[in-house]
């Protein structure tokens, strides 16, 4: 364990380098396992820094196999770490499980605007201001996420491009579904609908980022773009 003894103070390194600073900046890739521990433990002890800690860890248990089997129990026993660290560890590893464990089957398939509608409807029918909302889909039409994007008048104008499929770079989708609604209960696009759906068609294209439709819905029902205007996509 001489390695571990020879490691160095947070306060020590300059502040670009230091792993939370890192995280931000680079993403968690970048980190070592002892890193990414260090940040769950948040400070060290007397003469131990948090990463030094994290070291320790992984040398105790052999790599992170080992702290996965550990007991709650046992992780509380090693010097500097207590209930409140070990209750993070544990959650932390847990949250990874959970999210390996969950399949492409356990999330919705979305075939129409009507499974479309039933993910977003409930909440959007009643907005009192327009919303454009994203879904993120993989690449068998599962749907991943929704991000809430905008809010207030929207046109080809006011929407940016790269902020709509940042979300979907970001959580690796392989397709996209728009959506915004209208306060007014009439789902019907309108001129400035269909003039911003081209708009992120052309820069789907671009991007091999595609957008499969756009969902206009109101307290009256929904209306697909694709459905109503099929050649903006084939045009």
């Amino acid at each position: 364990m001489a390695d571990i003894q020879q490691g160095y103070r947070i306060k020590d390194i300059e502040q670009s380098q230091r792993p939370r600073e890192r995280l931000e900046k680079q993403g968690a890739h970048v980190l070592s396992d002892a890193e990414l521990l260090a940040i769950l433990l948040r400070v060290g002890m007397q003469g131990t820094s948090a990463v030094q800690m994290g070291q320790r860890l992984l040398y105790l248990y052999e790599g992170l196999e080992g702290l996965l089997k550990a007991t709650f129990t046992e992780l509380c026993q090693v010097d500097g770490v207590g209930p409140a660290k070990a209750a993070q560890i544990k959650a932390a590893i847990e949250l990874g499980g959970r999210i390996a464990k969950k399949q492409p089957e356990d999330r919705v398939l979305i075939t129409c605007p009507q499974d479309v509608a039933d993910q977003v409807q409930y909440k959007m029918a009643s907005l009192e201001q327009e919303e454009l909302w994203v879904l993120l889909l993989d690449t068998r039409n599962h749907h991943i996420r929704t991000e809430q994007l905008y809010r207030g008048s929207l046109n080809s104008s006011s929407v940016r491009p790269a902020e709509i499929y940042k979300s979907g770079i970001r959580h690796n989708a392989a397709s996209l579904i728009i959506v915004h609604n209208h306060p007014s209960g009439d789902p019907s696009p309108s001129p400035e609908d269909i003039q911003l759906t081209r708009m992120l068609i052309d820069a789907g294209k671009m991007l091999e980022l595609p957008i499969v439709d756009h969902v206009v819905v109101g307290s009256r029902g929904v209306a697909s773009i694709k459905s109503l205007y099929p050649e903006l996509w084939t045009s």
